[in-house]
């Protein structure tokens, strides 16, 4: 029996938006774009739970350095909320703890049970999940049967809203910010309803700055690698895609020098904060912080060194 063929990873700069599909995690995923792409470098923003769909970005090569920029952006989720049945770890892929009757419920009285999830609340965390404990994620120490106290953190809410309900299933929509966990959201809404809830189906709509995505399933990328590895890469977005949103500084020839050697460069007007350094090429250096008429280095990408 002939062996599968070991990967040749290449050097490989730019962003994936992955249409993760049902059942993987969000690493097993990772993992089968990485060695499709052969990327040598790979990582992702946001972990998606296995019974969730939709928008992964994957980053490869410089773009791993603004992975955690898009970390915590805001995302957007749609889910399928079931009354009446509670689970150990908020979704349908978890143990039955208890099942009770759904009481009648009219819009109105969702929609109060909604208004206090909404803003800025605070959270308590799905056992099941990776936050860490101790160096340890919740779910190894879950799935061992330890008691665990799972962290409460003050997370944003910025729309959720029931969009359509068929028997003890609610449809909702979801916009939050890092670290919200919509199983959390839904388990809590339950609660209030006095019959309890778990999450059935979860998919996310987009992640800032991308929020019209155009996604590429794994089938979808298959297919193409058969075209070649060019249309392959063609399927990439430019690692700067993912910076949109923040300011522009254009440099000349010489404040890109001395950025490259990581030295602060005096430029006029702007705000303070951070912004996007671009070169008189117009290729895009990295990340600075602006301040005081000045721009500090913050994530530059390996070419800017290059343009020394």
């Amino acid at each position: 029996m002939s062996k599968k063929p070991r990967t040749v990873f290449r050097p490989l700069d730019g962003l994936l938006l992955l249409d993760k599909p049902l059942g993987l995690s969000s690493n097993q995923a990772l993992q089968q774009v990485r060695h499709l792409f052969r990327a040598e470098k790979a990582g992702h923003t946001g972990s998606l739970d296995p019974l969730a769909t939709g928008l992964l970005p994957v980053c490869f090569g410089e773009a791993t350095k603004i992975a955690g920029l898009l970390l915590g952006s805001r995302k957007a989720y749609e889910t399928t909320a079931v009354l009446g049945t509670t689970t150990d770890s908020d979704d349908a892929d978890g143990a039955v703890l208890v099942e009770r009757p759904v009481p009648e419920l009219d819009d109105a009285a969702i929609e109060a049970a909604l208004a206090p999830l909404r803003g800025a609340i605070h959270q308590r965390a799905p056992i099941y999940s990776a936050l860490k404990q101790g160096g340890e994620p919740l779910y190894a120490k879950a799935r061992r049967g330890e008691s665990i106290e799972a962290p409460v953190r003050e997370v944003e809410v910025h729309a959720l809203q029931l969009t359509g309900r068929e028997g003890p299933r609610l449809h909702l929509h979801v916009e939050c910010g890092s670290g919200t966990y919509v199983r959390s959201l839904v388990r809590d809404l339950g609660e209030t309803l006095g019959c309890g809830a778990h999450v059935a189906t979860l998919r996310r709509l987009w992640v800032d700055p991308f929020a019209a995505p155009r996604m590429y399933t794994l089938d979808e990328l298959r297919a193409i690698a058969e075209q070649g590895e060019a249309s392959l890469d063609a399927c990439l977005l430019p690692v700067e895609e993912g910076l949109a949103g923040y300011p522009r500084a254009d440099l000349d020839e010489e404040g890109t020098r001395r950025l490259g050697f990581g030295q602060s460069v005096r430029i006029e007007g702007g705000a303070d904060g951070l912004a996007v350094a671009y070169g008189p090429d117009g290729r895009c250096l990295g990340l600075v912080r602006r301040e005081d008429g000045k721009l500090a280095p913050q994530r530059l990408f390996r070419w800017a060194a290059a343009a020394q």
